[in-house]
């Protein structure tokens, strides 16, 4: 069997295994009184599969330790596997890879008859995952979590094996798509992997590895939307899912308490629908609620519920869920938070950085949002994929507004397969997602081959299917295909739109910018009278790259290039319909080795290594100023390096 047929009947048998466990909750780990997590995180065995792609099946490395089946290396989990070492062959493999790693579960967790559940936070791409030598979890599409119980696989007081195959390969009917091709080389044929997207396919185990512990009956899911009335009374609808199967004559109690965000229990009253108390309204006597950031003294309130779920026998579950209480809503011109207009200024991005890859890492997400928040941000786009959980925690708790984008990215050569798995991207998406006050909108495609015919009944099955999991948020999309040819925008809430005059288009004609934008984004809104924003524009810069005049690649053009920019979005702002502006992007990233690319795209305003250029630098004053003037925040003291005292004037006698 070839690696292209190997690679697409993986596919089809993971898919097919995948859309089994969709019913259940995706809660992240979090420990309690009746819960322990125990993190897999750390130094695991790694190999590629080669040079038979197959060979790790053939030989049936899970069912041993992988050092037992050839060389191995230490990879660290979470990252990519890709930069991490200096092996070519390791950073450009094609297919699979295999990690294995050793380790305990207590005796004491069989005794207190715990479920123990076995949760990745992301695999890209596909994963195959034995416990003990038996198959336990399958899960096709990166950035996604995935989990199940694994209590009857373990050997609790005794040593564990978990064995993890992973594909990076994408196809036509993957999510983001890509094609495998087969050239000839000096050393005979070899199989290479292309994409059209603009960023490097990392892959491997990205995000952190748990077991974690419930009772027999526990809380699999919680599903919360919030308001508010005209006095204060802070709303929150909750609705409580169970896992697990009551004995003959069990029954269910379940109770709920409100934490502020100093953990002190508030002033509440609940009101069940049921008599267990599975769901019902809580009801919070002056409440906070939750704003973005700079547009409150206050931003990014989180509450706490603490909830308790107990049985007949007096076996208590209990899970605590961060809850920040506002309302969402938009017109055909405008979106409000919490019933006031909000105007969105940030970013594109990406999960990248040296070495790392994607891999999940928090000095780093913590430099970011200091970042985010000293440059005046209030929002960004998680393009082109689910972000970590983690790093949307940060957002919630900072009052960072986050277009939540899944991961279909130039999405072309539609079909009912393809179809399948977009939407299941977005249901795994919503479920993991739901409960964030940060997520203000879904979107659900980036720069789609928007003008096929096919898109047209494609895109409207993606929006109807989104539609039944939320209704209380938009849907948006980032569209780069002709307005006359489109035929996505149709099918959104919000239209977001991205374009690279002067750069891609007349690159060093930076006179075309600000006419073409204002032109463009009222022609998408008197079309479709929806609201519209920016979702990217930007330059390439080379960081210590200054030519005076202005030239492209140079820090110069860059800042010149945002300029104009600014101009068409301030006239924009006063038209009533434009609600945000994105540059692309947050930082330089890695792609893959194109001769356009000087060591990755460099339209980032910091560099890979998060230090500023001389955008980010006149961003910020953009950002600041646009706060200053629409929320009334003061502008940072440090906004502008002292030059001269203009009160004092020099007398000077002839």
């Amino acid at each position: 069997m070839s690696a292209i047929m190997w690679c697409a009947s993986l596919m089809v048998c993971v898919s097919a295994l995948v859309t089994c466990a969709s019913t259940a909750g995706i809660l992240y780990p979090r420990e309690s009184e009746s819960r322990e997590v125990k993190s897999l995180d750390g130094m695991w065995n790694f190999r590629l599969s080669l040079p038979d792609p197959l060979v790790g099946f053939k030989e049936r490395w899970y069912m041993k330790d992988l050092s037992k089946t050839g060389p191995v290396i230490q990879m660290p989990v979470p990252s990519s596997y890709n930069d991490v070492m200096v092996d070519k062959k390791i950073r450009d493999h094609v297919g699979l890879v295999w990690y294995d790693k050793s380790f305990f579960v207590p005796e004491s967790w069989r005794q207190q008859g715990y479920r123990v559940f076995l949760r990745f936070g992301s695999v890209n791409y596909a994963a195959q995952v034995w416990v003990n030598t038996h198959l336990v979890l399958n899960h096709e599409i990166g950035h996604l979590p995935f989990q199940r119980d694994i209590t009857a696989n373990l050997k609790f007081g005794r040593l564990n094996r978990i064995t993890v195959a992973v594909d990076n390969v994408l196809l036509a009917t993957t999510v983001p798509q890509g094609s495998l091709q087969n050239i000839s080389t000096n050393t005979g044929p070899k199989t290479i992997q292309t994409y059209t997207f603009d960023f490097f396919n990392y892959a491997g185990i990205h995000r952190s590895v748990f077991l974690y512990t419930t009772p027999i009956v526990y809380i699999d899911d919680v599903d919360v939307t919030t308001n508010y009335t005209e006095d204060g009374v802070g709303l929150i609808k909750y609705k409580i899912q169970y896992g697990g199967s009551l004995s003959s004559g069990e029954t269910l109690n379940c109770s709920i308490t409100v934490l502020n965000n100093e953990n002190v229990r508030e002033k509440f009253t609940v009101i069940a629908d049921d008599e267990e108390g599975l769901s019902g309204i809580i009801k919070i006597e002056n409440a906070k609620l939750w704003w973005p950031y700079l547009m409150h003294e206050e931003p990014g309130y989180m509450y706490t519920l603490e909830i308790r779920l107990s049985n007949t026998w007096n076996l208590d579950d209990v899970y605590r869920l961060p809850v920040g209480i506002r309302t969402i809503k938009w017109t055909n011109t405008a979106f409000l938070i919490n019933n006031k207009p909000a105007y969105l200024r940030g970013f594109g991005r990406h999960e990248d950085s040296d070495i790392r890859g994607k891999g999940m890492d928090y000095a780093l997400v913590t430099r970011d949002y200091d970042l985010i928040k000293w440059i005046g941000a209030n929002s960004y786009r998680t393009s082109h994929y689910p972000y970590a959980e983690e790093i949307m925690d940060f957002a919630d708790r900072h009052g960072i507004m986050i277009v939540d984008e899944c991961p279909s990215v130039d999405t072309d050569n539609y079909s009912d397969k393809l179809l399948k798995k977009h939407t299941t991207s977005l249901a795994e998406l919503i479920k993991r997602d739901k409960n964030r006050p940060s997520v203000i909108m879904w979107s659900i495609a980036n720069e789609p081959r928007s003008n096929h015919k096919e898109a047209d009944s494609y895109f409207k099955s993606v929006a109807i299917f989104v539609k039944t999991l939320d209704v209380l948020r938009p849907i948006t999309a980032a569209i780069a295909t002709d307005l006359d040819t489109d035929l996505l925008a149709q099918h959104l809430d919000i239209i977001g739109f991205n374009r690279y005059n002067a750069w891609y288009t007349l690159p060093g004609h930076t006179e075309i910018i600000q006419s073409r934008i204002e032109d463009e984004a009222a022609k998408w809104h008197a079309k479709h009278n929806k609201p519209v924003f920016m979702t990217e524009y930007g330059a390439d810069s080379y960081a210590g790259l200054h030519m005076n005049p202005s030239f492209v690649w140079s820090e110069e053009y860059q800042v010149e290039l945002m300029s104009e920019h600014f101009k068409a979005f301030d006239t924009l702002r006063t038209k009533n319909f434009f609600i945000g502006e994105m540059i692309w992007n947050f930082a330089d990233f890695k792609t893959e080795q194109t001769v356009t690319r000087v060591g990755g795209n460099k339209k980032g305003v910091f560099t890979r290594q998060r230090e500023p250029k001389s955008s980010a630098y006149h961003l910020r004053k953009r950002y600041w100023a646009l706060a200053n003037q629409l929320d009334g925040v003061q502008l940072p003291c440090n906004i502008k390096s002292y030059v001269i005292d203009s009160d004092r004037q020099n007398n000077v006698e002839l």
